[in-house]
Order: structure tokens, then C-alpha cells, then sequence
């Protein structure tokens, strides 16, 4: 990644600001500025108690580490001599208490069947997939790829294989047989389990047949486990594809935890970058687990209590941290749903918050947009009383996406939780704190206790109060990524070569007088519009602001005179646009960000072409919008159509 010295100029202004409700306030398990400020400046000035105390508090340990923090960024190892095992954390523990019998995951199935395993059952389950895994001949330090759609036993597999020392590679069920085979030859897995389907909208999900795709250029794979999920026609290779069902039946129910080095490899997770091969992102053992479980504890201020759900996709990071580890750590009831949001109609989230009494809610910004264009009269519908906290993750939330998720959904008396972090931070690193901080809609609010950011040029010098720039990290956690996975170097350029000392996010951001950071995207989306640095997500959140647009993805494209234009792709609530309102809306964005940003080209679209974890393919959007061929990969597409929609109305 590379980018020039200049600042990002910041245009976006957004000065209302919300206090936590007072009754929120007295209970929560971060109650005051003092208690903040004291945690945060500790772990800063001494990381090494702050983390080392909170390791021996927070985890089980099967030996104590000798020491918490050795080296520098970018080589740091965390709880040196330390054993632990994250599946033990996550289950054994807490059999030893009341939780035995508590909920550990609430399932439903998009068709509507539905399953409960209790913390007794899910260790159950675990101890048993993972004494096949051993019997299939998975040693700790084999990678194993898990392929799945969202059901319980994508959980079991992965606190198997975490029980026994395997790494797990949790490949998205949206990927194609090719994404699956170059992840498999990368971490060359040895196993592959999937299931024969999964379903997404009323329709079945083939993933075995990607996987029999995948078979042909994975040399290393040797077996493949098959959960029977649809009901579907799948092809069973003799010795080598075997029925989940079939393994388990009969086995040991008693497996015991490998005790594992602190520093020990718990998973890789492939995030695709902007060029060249997916870049495959370690974390290891306790220095993940414990960021998972206490950022956990401080932005979803989790009580025994609460029924969480988080919509992710456990194929992604936020899946790995905040569906399973995170919370299971915790001992918390867990809700996973299969299927889509919108079936079999849009109200299908809700039915299942008023049906699971739902308390903590955490979903995207690009879900929160999709809610608002499908009308409140679906929220409407049903009973969200039980909601006591929401949260937002995945990209910076536009401000007027903030205020209907806080009015109709939080019905104006829950905290929001505005949370940046990345796969490679492995946890939460800016967030507001929900009994204590007064939130502002679009900021990420502050630093958790042990992150030290910075919004910097690209020399390294800090940028003053709302001086746009570099976010960077000043000083290491420990659930930072490690590596890449086979490929050291790439990971110390891509990551610590722009700015000397820092971990580089690869977003832009400023940070307001009141010290709130603002992030304002990706660093590839700022565009330069006749010398001045303007970032995308300002120009995206002046457009929802009006009262017709429902979202909006902002591209620059060549323009003879000011270097790039902006070209906006427009979403409406209802109907479609004309030029008259192309003029009202440049309108609009003058006059709530200025002329600088006027927009030259304004599109109508009905859909924006999207990942199927909700994330707009700006990329794509950005060939569209320079009117030429796109060569980008376009197998992660939830709905293809959309692209060719807007490629016949270019024509």
C-alpha cells in the first residue's frame, strides 16, 4: 500500500452528541471517565502488568507465563512460557459452574428449524469432532479448511480443531471453488470439512460441488468431512469424503485440551487485497483470546443475562472474535442465523430479536441501510423492548444511518456501539465505551485500554484537531496479527513500512477537539479533486443524508481538469431518479459539504454490487465509472445482476 504525504481534507460536519441513559450508566462494567482514563493511561505507560494481570484474571492457564510482552512491533510475542487452549476457555471452564446448563448457542436455520446447545452440549459435541479429526489423522499444526455454511457444527469444527493445536482456515461460503483451492494449497490444509448445502434466500447454497471443484488443484487435501445440511444431491468420493454424521457416531464424547504455547498458530483468515494473491492473516493462541474476551467484556458490557447476536458471518473476522470466541469466552448465549435478512421477508431479523428476546444486537452499516430502504414498518412489526445495546461493525456508519438505527430500532434508549477494528487487529481497537461515552453518530468515538492510535502524514508527524491523515498504531496489543501466513515479508511491508514504528491500518481519519476519531475510509478510496484529498465516505454520507436516498458509493474517475471527478451511485427509498433530482441532490451535497465537493456525475442504481458480507465493491464501481472493462474478481458477489445492471445502463 502506498500513499502520498498530503493530509485527507475533512468536510463532514456532525456536532450532535447523545449521553448514555443514566439507567444504562449504573450498571454497566465500565462505569466512569475516571475508571477509562485510569485504565487507558496504565496500559499505555505499563502494558506489561496492564495485559499481564488481565491474562491471569480472564484466562485459564495449565502453566503461568514467564513473561507478557517481548520485542517491538512488528515482532512482538505475547505470555512467553505460558500454556493455555482457547477451546478450553471457551467451554471446559465454565462446565464447572451454573453456565453448564446455560445456553451457548440459540440456532435457527433460514427454513426455521432451530437448535440449543447448552455449554454441556457444545463441549460434548466439540470433544467428539475432535477425536475424529485425530482418528482422520489431524496433528496439532495441521491446518484444516472449514467451508461451511452458518450452523452449529461450523462452531463445533472450529473449537475442535482449536482443542487439539489444528489451525483452522475458515473459508466464506460465498468464495468459488478456484478461491477455495488457493487457500487450501496456502495453508496446505490436509482437511476439508463443508456440508452438501446451505441455504440463503430460499435457495440452496451447493458447496460440496465447490469443493469436488476445488479437489482438482488441492494436492494436499486428503479427506473431506460433509455436513448433511439440504438434503442435497452431492457426489461422496470412497475414502475420501465422509458424512459428518457417520464419523461421530459412537465416538468418545472426552477429549482432552492440548496444552499449547501462548504463541501457538489458532487460525488463519484470508482477507483479499486490492492486488496480488489473498493475504493470509495469523493470530495465535492467548494473545488473540484475550483481546476477544475482554473487548467483549468493555463494548458489549456483557451480563449473565443477555442473549447476543451478531449477523456476521462467522467467515469473517467479526465472526471468529465476536460470534464465537469473544462471547463463548465470556460464557454468554450466543444467537446464529443461517439464512438472509430478507426472507422469507424483511422482517425476518426482527421476527428473530422478539423470538430470542434478543438484548445485544451488532450488525453492519451496510445491513442498517438495507433496514431503512425496506420501510420501519418491518421493525415496526414486532417487539424490540429487549434490546438494551446496539452495535455497528464493518465500515464507518453514515451519521443519518446512525440516527434511524438509534430512533427506530434502539427506539431512542439504547447506546450504539460504533466499532472500528480490522482482521488483523483481531479484536475491537476504537470504540465508544456504552456507559460512559457520550456518542457522536459517525465517530468511532475513542481507544480501548492498550490501543494507542494516531492520525499522522505519511513522514509520521501528527496531525492537529480535525486534520485529516493516516491512522496508525503507535504501540503493539495482543491480538495484533503475527503474520502472514508462509510469507513474513509481505507482512512487515504491507503493515509496517510506511510510517517507521507504526502499524499502518490502511485508513484515513481525523480526530475532533473532543478526541473522537472520525474514519474516513480506506486510504485507496480518497479521491484527488483538482489538488484536494477528499474521502469518499464524507460525500457517500452527505447524499443519505437526504431525506429520498436510501445509500450511496462515491468513485473518483479521470476528469481533464481537476485531475479526478466524483461520481456518486445513488440508491433511492422509493422509485427512480431524473435529472431534476440528479440537481437537487449536487445541490445537497454543496450546501452540507461545500463546493469543493460537488459531484460530477450523480447515477441512479437499484442495487450496488456487494460482497456478501454487505461490503460495496467500490473497485468495481470505479471501472464503471472510468467507462472501462473490469478485470476484478467478481466471485464474491451476492447478486451479480446488480453489476450488469449498471454495466447496460453505462452502455
Amino acid at each position: 500500500m502506498s500513499v502520498d504525504n498530503a493530509s485527507i481534507e475533512s468536510v463532514l460536519k456532525e456536532t450532535r452528541t447523545f449521553d448514555p441513559p443514566a439507567t444504562f450508566a449504573e450498571q454497566a462494567n465500565i462505569r466512569s471517565e475516571e475508571q477509562y482514563n485510569e485504565m487507558w493511561q496504565r496500559a499505555k505507560d505499563d502494558p506489561a502488568s496492564f495485559w499481564g494481570e488481565l491474562a491471569t484474571e480472564h484466562l485459564h492457564w495449565f502453566k503461568p507465563f514467564d513473561s507478557v510482552m517481548e520485542g517491538k512491533m512488528p515482532e512482538t510475542n505475547w505470555f512467553s512460557g505460558g500454556k493455555t487452549n482457547v477451546s478450553y476457555n471457551c467451554l471446559d471452564r465454565h462446565l464447572e459452574t451454573d453456565r453448564r446448563n446455560k445456553a451457548a448457542l440459540i440456532w435457527e436455520g433460514e427454513p426455521g428449524d432451530t437448535r440449543v446447545l447448552r455449554y454441556q452440549d457444545l463441549h460434548r459435541e466439540v470433544c467428539r469432532f475432535a477425536n475424529v479429526l485425530k482418528k482422520l489423522g489431524v496433528e496439532t499444526g495441521d491446518r484444516v479448511t472449514l467451508y461451511m455454511p452458518m450452523i452449529p457444527e461450523l462452531t463445533i469444527a472450529m473449537l475442535a480443531c482449536a482443542r487439539i493445536g489444528a489451525v483452522h482456515s475458515i473459508i466464506f461460503g460465498g468464495f468459488s471453488a478456484d478461491a477455495v483451492a488457493d487457500r487450501n494449497n496456502d495453508a496446505q490444509a490436509r482437511i476439508v470439512v463443508t456440508a452438501d448445502g446451505g441455504w440463503r434466500r430460499g435457495k440452496e447454497v451447493q458447496l460440496k460441488a465447490a469443493v469436488d471443484a476445488a479437489m482438482d488443484k488441492s494436492p494436499t487435501v486428503e479427506k473431506v468431512v460433509v455436513v448433511k445440511r439440504t438434503g442435497g444431491d452431492v457426489d461422496m468420493v470412497p475414502d475420501r469424503d465422509f458424512w459428518w454424521h457417520d464419523l461421530v457416531e459412537g465416538v468418545s464424547a472426552e477429549c482432552d485440551a492440548v496444552e499449547l504455547d501462548a504463541e501457538h498458530p489458532l487460525f488463519i483468515l484470508y482477507t483479499s487485497g486490492s492486488t496480488g494473491k489473498p493475504k493470509g492473516v495469523l493470530h495465535t493462541t492467548a494473545g488473540y483470546l484475550l483481546g476477544a474476551t475482554m473487548t467483549s467484556q468493555w463494548v458489549f458490557d456483557l451480563r449473565e443475562d443477555d442473549t447476543y447476536w451478531c449477523t456476521a458471518d462467522i467467515g469473517w473476522i467479526t465472526g471468529h472474535s465476536y460470534i464465537t470466541y469473544g462471547p463463548l469466552s465470556n460464557g454468554a448465549s450466543v444467537v446464529m442465523y443461517e439464512g438472509g435478512p430478507n426472507w422469507p421477508d424483511e422482517g425476518r431479523f426482527w421476527e428473530i430479536v422478539e423470538k430470542y428476546q434478543v438484548s445485544i444486537f451488532y450488525t453492519a452499516p451496510t445491513a442498517i441501510r438495507a433496514f431503512i430502504k425496506w420501510g420501519r414498518q418491518w421493525p415496526e412489526k414486532h417487539d424490540l423492548s429487549s434490546i438494551r445495546l446496539l452495535g455497528t461493525v464493518g465500515e464507518p456508519i453514515n451519521p443519518e444511518a446512525w440516527m434511524w438505527y438509534h430512533e427506530v430500532i434502539g427506539q431512542e434508549r439504547c447506546p450504539i456501539v460504533d466499532t472500528w477494528w480490522q482482521t488483523e487487529t483481531g479484536g475491537i481497537m476504537i470504540s465508544p465505551l456504552p456507559g460512559i461515552t457520550p456518542t457522536k453518530p459517525g465517530s468511532c468515538a475513542r481507544p480501548l485500554p492498550g490501543v494507542v492510535p494516531d492520525i499522522v502524514t505519511k513522514d509520521g508527524t501528527s496531525l492537529e484537531a480535525n486534520q485529516g491523515g493516516l491512522l496508525v498504531m503507535r504501540q503493539p496489543w495482543p491480538h495484533m496479527l503475527r503474520t502472514l501466513h508462509g510469507d513474513h515479508d509481505r507482512f512487515v511491508s504491507t503493515y509496517f513500512s510506511e510510517i517507521d514504528g507504526c502499524y499502518f491500518a490502511g485508513d484515513g481519519a481525523r480526530r475532533d477537539e473532543d478526541g473522537y476519531i472520525w474514519v474516513m475510509g480506506r486510504v485507496d478510496d480518497v479521491i484527488n479533486v483538482s489538488g484536494h484529498r477528499l474521502s469518499t465516505m464524507e460525500v457517500e454520507s452527505a447524499l443519505v443524508s437526504h431525506e429520498l436516498v436510501a445509500e450511496s458509493a462515491v468513485v473518483g474517475f479521470p476528469h481533464d481538469l481537476k485531475g479526478e471527478g466524483i461520481c456518486c451511485f445513488v440508491t433511492l427509498k422509493d422509485g427512480s431518479g431524473d435529472d431534476e433530482l440528479v440537481k437537487v441532490l449536487v445541490k445537497h451535497v454543496r450546501e452540507q459539504i461545500g463546493a469543493l465537493a460537488t459531484p460530477d456525475k450523480i447515477r441512479f442504481a437499484a442495487g450496488l454490487p456487494k460482497t456478501r458480507s454487505g461490503k460495496i465493491m467500490r473497485r468495481l464501481l470505479r471501472d464503471i465509472a472510468a467507462g472501462r472493462e473490469s478485470v476484478q474478481d467478481t466471485t464474491t458477489l451476492e447478486d451479480l445482476s446488480v453489476l450488469a445492471a449498471l454495466r447496460n445502463d453505462e452502455e
